[in-house]
């Protein structure tokens, strides 16, 4: 017995697949943008100035004092008895280079101002303290 009695249906595109994975691709893009941020120091608790700019430079130096006071250059633990002489080092020849200060909120102004003091006897170097608007 032949089915010729049933109408051909035309051929038809069902774009509900299409659909889910336009919206695979576009979360995937979305989720991959989120780690795309790039934090210079160790993440603490800016204080707060509505005077404060962003500045481009091309070579950043980031000192990162957490709210336990432990220090670190470039994410890299440190101490600072040794921070004049690292700072130097990544300095060198470069009149460009600024060293930025990241400093927890509840850190005593006399931590902040010890490291400040160790970095401004490195020659050239450029002072920079890192805040966040309010």
């Amino acid at each position: 017995m032949r089915l010729q009695d049933e109408p051909d249906l035309p051929p038809q595109i069902n774009i509900v697949p299409m659909i889910d994975v336009i919206f695979a691709i576009l979360t995937f893009f979305i989720m991959s943008t989120l780690f795309l941020t790039r934090s210079e120091g160790l993440p603490v608790n800016l204080p707060k100035a509505t005077s404060a700019k962003q500045q481009q430079i091309p070579t950043k130096i980031t000192i990162t004092v957490d709210e336990k006071g432990l220090v670190s250059l470039n994410r890299k633990p440190t101490t600072i008895d040794a921070l004049t002489e690292q700072v130097r080092n990544l300095v060198g020849a470069n009149p460009e280079a600024l060293v930025i200060i990241n400093a927890d909120e509840k850190i005593g102004h006399g931590q902040v101002v010890a490291v400040m003091d160790r970095v401004r006897q490195v020659q050239g170097a450029k002072l920079a303290i890192a805040t966040q608007k309010p």
